[in-house]
């Protein structure tokens, strides 16, 4: 199970992970180990409650597939074991940032002393920039 908050938690078996050749520099043992992962997760197939499956298929997030399908390489660390637990912590990580509510937005009016503050700021400005004019040689 990986565990998204208290109250939510995903089964393994929704989780496709594969280990795969990282790509990239690394020497002579790079292209006999296999150490990244590539891990798929099928947004519309799993169990996640509906609210967070709206949520996340409306992110316009590069790691989502037009199909619902989250896919992410890990490939940072030598250790296939370290990429995979890489690659779970920014799948959790994604399904956390939908699971916060945004709060409202309580629309608000500028006091009035800060109103007069800004007009005092304007026009103190414009007098500054009045003083750059060109000097009357007469």
């Amino acid at each position: 199970m990986l565990q998204i908050t208290r109250n939510l938690a995903i089964p393994e078996t929704e989780i496709d992970l594969q280990a795969i050749r990282a790509q990239g520099s690394g020497g002579q043992n790079v292209n006999k180990v296999s150490s990244a992962i590539h891990l798929r997760f099928d947004i519309r197939a799993s169990s996640l409650p509906e609210i967070y499956k709206e949520r996340l298929l409306a992110l316009s997030d590069q790691r989502i597939n037009s199909d619902g399908v989250v896919v992410i390489k890990a490939q940072q660390f030598r250790t296939q074991e370290k990429n995979k637990e890489n690659a779970l912590a920014r799948l959790a990580q994604l399904i956390q940032s939908v699971t916060v509510e945004q709060k409202k937005r309580k629309a608000t009016r500028p006091t009035l002393g800060s109103k007069k503050r800004r007009m005092d700021k304007k026009t103190k400005r414009g007098q500054i920039k009045s003083l750059r004019g060109k000097v009357d040689p007469g």
